[in-house]
């Protein structure tokens, strides 16, 4: 089936150009998008690309980050604001990669993909879409995602992180540094903010980046030492459902999360 490519300057004709067709997709940066397409994927046959500058900015919004969907992962590695998650930007493939696949296209990869996804989700992203004046939660989002494919992101909210220290993530992989993940944990331990600002998050422990909310609760009030986060390890995989896949099986998940949970709380095992 051939698929028709179109381009659009603003970012409002775009919009409409998706919604005119239930069978278009948006092109982000195109890394997962072209290999659909190289494997025959039937389920559309409408590329929309858009150009609108709107799309790559990076720009400080109050006590808030604002990222156009369309920024690359080399470009939030290079960007003084987002540099703090240049080390998941990083473990996004290779150099090739990392400069053409998107913020917002990582928001609807699939396993074993998404480590930013997980990452954003750690930090509480807010998602806007084109034409929508206000954002909605990345835990909703993500909850709603696959009725969303026909939307079309503008940019991803984050808070801004005064100490990096606060925000920590790892890839757990079978091969050094670029091997798909195993898992991927990510947390942000913002104390400052009181109750509820610490968010832990995990990738590929369910069929999508989910939180793991008994860890949050039990890191609430507790030192970041051995024996402060002693409870937090014992309910590490509690309310989640760790995937069977080539990678590694359930059982395996579930054993070795406790583990790297731990470094990464510690602060021994960023990525």
């Amino acid at each position: 089936m051939p698929v028709q490519v179109e381009t659009h300057a603003r970012l409002d004709d775009a919009v409409r150009a998706c919604a005119q067709s239930a069978n278009a997709r948006f092109f982000g940066g195109g890394t997962l998008l072209m290999r659909a397409v190289n494997e025959g994927d039937q389920s559309f046959d409408r590329i929309i690309r858009c150009s609108d500058p709107v799309l790559r900015e990076i720009r400080m919004d109050g006590n808030a980050i604002s990222i156009g969907a369309g920024v690359t992962m080399l470009e939030v590695m290079e960007n003084r604001d987002t540099a703090f998650l240049a080390p998941v930007a990083r473990i996004v493939g290779g150099p090739a990669v990392r400069s053409a696949a998107t913020i917002g296209g990582n928001l609807y990869a699939d396993l074993p993909y998404g480590e930013m996804t997980t990452a954003l989700l750690a930090l509480g992203a807010t998602i806007r879409f084109a034409g929508d004046a206000q954002g909605v939660s990345i835990d909703d989002f993500l909850r709603d995602r696959a009725s969303r494919r026909n939307r079309v992101v503008q940019s991803i909210s984050i808070p801004r992180v005064g100490d990096a220290a606060n925000f920590r993530f790892v890839k757990v992989t079978r091969v050094k540094p670029k091997g798909a993940a195993l898992m991927s944990i990510a947390a942000y331990l913002n104390r400052s903010s009181g109750s509820g600002g610490i968010r832990v998050a995990y990738g590929n422990m369910g069929p999508m980046p989910v939180r793991a909310l008994a860890v949050e609760r039990a890191l609430e009030g507790a030192s970041l030492d051995e024996r402060g986060i002693a409870r937090a390890l014992e309910v590490a995989t509690e309310g989640l459902e760790p995937p069977t896949d080539a990678f590694a099986s359930s059982w395996y998940r579930r054993e070795v999360a406790p583990v790297h949970l731990k470094r990464l709380l510690l602060g021994s095992g960023r990525a």
